[in-house]
């Protein structure tokens, strides 16, 4: 009996081993598109552990490769590369050491996937895969689990993806897609994690994402969504919601009660902080630093029981935090910095309160606290942003009628315009080259370019306004362009003084005819340059076309400027002006002057004026040492297709290099003021190191100029430093904006005026 017993406990080991062993096992067309795969991936070293154990994949594993197979099919492939993108720039071709070579086809290995019909989780991550991701990815219909971060793939997000109703987690993080996001999904999703971050996402969010219930996690963070957003409330699986560092520009929606974590911050969100935020019980972490939002902060916010870490810093927060105003006792950190906050700083929020980090700098609050602006501040901008919100109502309603008066008067005027003109402006617009419009300016923009920002108040009563001369006039001014008035040459064409016949000094520069442009659309190119009237700006006086479109190779245009003629930064940072260099109060002086020029180039006119090309001597200084801005907008009427032709310019120099910008140069212009003219000769060399000092506080001594030094206060000098590093960083995304550039110098340079004050008491 006891034989008999052990033969069937024999028998029941045998079986559950064979069941086992045939579980594991996969059929051999199972091993080929393995196989296949592995060629297709061109042998990564991963999966050598393949080469002699063809018969046992299925048992095979390490930390970056995984097989699971099921009923000789295979379930679960997961393998983990080396060849991450590192968000470097990225063109649609094959990269040496960092991708799959040119021969690779993406559309022949996702075939071959397809052929994997069991396979439920997918992982294949930094394997070099590049190309556009194919439609037919959804015919891998059981997918579950689908992985494909940290690749080289681009082009729009399939929108076949959504009909995947199998799949539960979908990561396609740090990639470069740039499309918009498909807009096809619907209830019948069991999708619960959607992670796109790090593309080069653009269009609205996809509101058809609403409606999947199951939905517990959505990160698109670090693209370039914009638009507004719609309530969130009835996403009631919602835990994580990341979307920081977009374009978003709505009032911030309503989110679900259950919503755990929430980052929102570096957009463009306007309004009040909804005070249904005050009642996300669940809420632990709530960054919505870097907006606009105004009016009074919600107290429920501190005293959420489970909020650890909130950030409402730089925002335009106004009013007083009420005294008695309770913390969660999980809250561990807060920063309500660069708001327009006024009042004394609640008890809860002291520093010194349960070892709780508190940043408050930048307001206008009360007591013992450093850092702060004076209370009159905070009330003006309060002030000005109410009116200004007014002004822009009232000026939209008006405007809309204005515009509805003036077509009809302009369609009258131009009939009778076109009649009168007739045949010769037909015969120059047909012998017109054409038109190829500058990224962002289309015919339409430019010719309905118009002023929406109150620095166009700021306008030059003491110039004449902007006219066409004759040639001969400007010959007359400049001894027919005499040797001795030629002044240089940079880019841009050459440049001569001169002196009209009215006695107005002046600056005429000399640009050839770019030939991608018709006559009429470069004729509104200029007068939208002639709109450009700032006290910080080099103003143009007229202009004069030598010649007419596709007719001359050597048609010519002429640009009338005032003349600035007290040198230019560059010299008051070296000494070469007659000895005289500028210390630090007078250089900040300079620095906001530019500051105000740029922020009115990108926000005073619609469209703005960008890639300015910043440099310490397009900046000029007038008999009273303020500080004009020349160059400026050129490119909008140039060929800089010629720019690495001109003598000087070299075309590995930093101003050609793709990380240009505006915020970036303005970088370079604040480095210079830092450390001295000696930077402009290598820029690329100097940066590196200034970078790498600039970092480490107790270092900066040995770069920063010693007239810096011996005339600046240390948390002045910090501002900048760090406003600086900000400034010249390699990602783009990082940058500040101009206004963020704006605020911190000004802050500079108050913080230096009362450093100066008490040396002088």
């Amino acid at each position: 009996m006891e034989f008999h017993g052990l033969v069937l406990l024999l028998c029941y080991v045998w079986y559950v081993i064979y069941l086992g062993f045939c579980s594991g096992q996969l059929q051999s067309s199972q091993t080929q598109v393995l196989l296949q795969l592995q060629k297709h991936l061109e042998f990564p070293t991963q999966l050598e552990i393949w080469k002699d154990h063809r018969e046992e994949i299925c048992f095979i594993s390490s930390t970056q490769v995984k097989i699971t197979c099921k009923d000789n099919f295979v379930t679960e492939l997961s393998i983990f590369g080396d060849k991450p993108n590192n968000g470097r720039d990225f063109d649609g071709f094959a990269i040496p050491n960092q991708t799959l070579t040119q021969t690779f086809s993406l559309d022949s290995f996702v075939a071959t996937l397809a052929r994997l019909t069991s396979l439920k989780v997918l992982h294949l991550v930094s394997l070099g895969i590049w190309g556009p991701l194919p439609d037919r990815i959804h015919r891998i219909s059981s997918l579950e689990y689908l992985d494909l971060s940290s690749n080289f793939l681009y082009g729009s997000i399939p929108p076949k993806i959504s009909t995947m109703f199998n799949l539960q987690t979908l990561i396609l993080s740090d990639n470069f897609f740039n499309g918009t996001v498909p807009n096809s999904f619907n209830s019948s999703n069991v999708l619960a994690v959607l992670s796109l971050k790090h593309n080069k996402l653009t269009g609205p969010f996809p509101f058809s994402i609403l409606s999947i219930k199951t939905l517990t996690n959505i990160d698109m963070s670090r693209n370039r969504i914009s638009g507004s957003l719609r309530d969130f409330t009835d996403m009631s699986s919602l835990e994580e919601l990341d979307l920081r560092e977009n374009e978003l520009d709505s009032s911030l929606p309503e989110m679900p009660k259950g919503l755990i974590m929430l980052f929102l911050n570096r957009n463009s969100f306007s309004g009040q902080i909804p005070k249904q935020y005050g009642q996300l019980n669940s809420l632990q972490q709530l960054d919505i630093s870097f907006n606009a939002l105004t009016g009074t902060t919600p107290s429920e916010l501190f005293s959420l029981p489970k909020i650890s870490y909130l950030n409402l810093g730089s925002n335009m927060l106004n009013g007083t935090l009420q005294n008695q105003m309770k913390c969660g006792q999980n809250l561990s950190f807060v920063d309500i910095s660069n708001n327009r906050l006024v009042g004394a700083l609640p008890s809860s929020l002291r520093n010194e309160s349960e070892n709780r980090v508190v940043k408050s700098d930048g307001n206008c609050l009360s007591g013992s606290l450093q850092h702060q602006h004076e209370v009159s501040y905070c009330n003006e901008a309060h002030g000005k942003t109410k009116s200004y919100r007014f002004g822009v109502f009232v000026g939209v309603i008006v405007g809309i009628l204005v515009v509805i008066v003036v077509l009809g008067l302009c369609i009258v005027v131009s009939c009778k315009w076109l009649y009168s003109k007739g045949i010769s402006e037909q015969h120059l617009l047909n012998k017109s080259v054409q038109d190829s419009y500058s990224a962002g300016f289309s015919s339409e923009l430019i010719a309905n370019a118009r002023y929406v920002s109150e620095a166009a108040k700021l306008g030059r009563e003491d110039l004449p306004s902007c006219r066409s001369y004759s040639l001969e006039e400007l010959m007359n001014a400049t001894n027919n362009f005499d040797n001795s008035t030629f002044l240089g040459e940079n880019i841009y064409g050459k440049l001569y003084k001169g002196k009209l016949e009215s006695g107005i000094p002046v600056v005429i520069r000399c640009i050839p005819l770019s030939k991608k442009y018709s006559i009429r659309n470069f004729k509104l190119r200029l007068d939208l340059l002639a709109k450009l009237r700032h006290a910080h700006l080099v103003s143009l006086l007229g202009h004069c076309i030598d010649g007419i479109l596709g007719e001359r190779n050597d048609s010519k245009v002429f640009l009338v400027y005032e003349c600035v003629s007290n040198g230019n930064f560059q010299t008051y940072l070296s000494g070469d002006s007659s000895g005289k260099i500028f210390n630090w109060s007078e250089r900040l002086s300079v620095l906001i002057s530019v500051a105000k020029a740029v922020h009115f180039l990108h926000t005073g006119m619609i469209p703005g004026f960008f890639k300015n090309r910043l440099k310490t001597n397009n900046v000029l200084l007038n008999e009273n040492c303020m500080a004009k801005l020349s160059d400026y907008g050129l490119s909008i009427i140039s060929e800089e297709t010629d720019a690495t032709e001109v003598k000087g310019e070299s075309p590995n120099s930093w101003q050609m290099k793709k990380l240009e910008d505006d915020i970036y140069s303005f970088g370079f212009i604040l480095l210079e003021a830092l450390v001295g003219s000696s930077i402009s000769a290598k820029r690329e060399a100097t940066l590196l190191s200034a970078m790498a000092s600039f970092n480490n506080q107790d270092d900066w001594k040995q770069i920063v100029d010693p007239v810096v030094q011996a005339t600046c206060c240390k948390e002045s000098l910090s501002t900048v430093i760090s406003i600086t590093n900000k400034c010249i960083s390699t990602e783009p995304w990082s940058r500040p904006s101009i206004e963020d550039v704006l605020w911190n110098l000004q802050y500079a340079t108050q913080v230096q005026t009362t450093a100066d004050s008490d040396h002088r008491i």
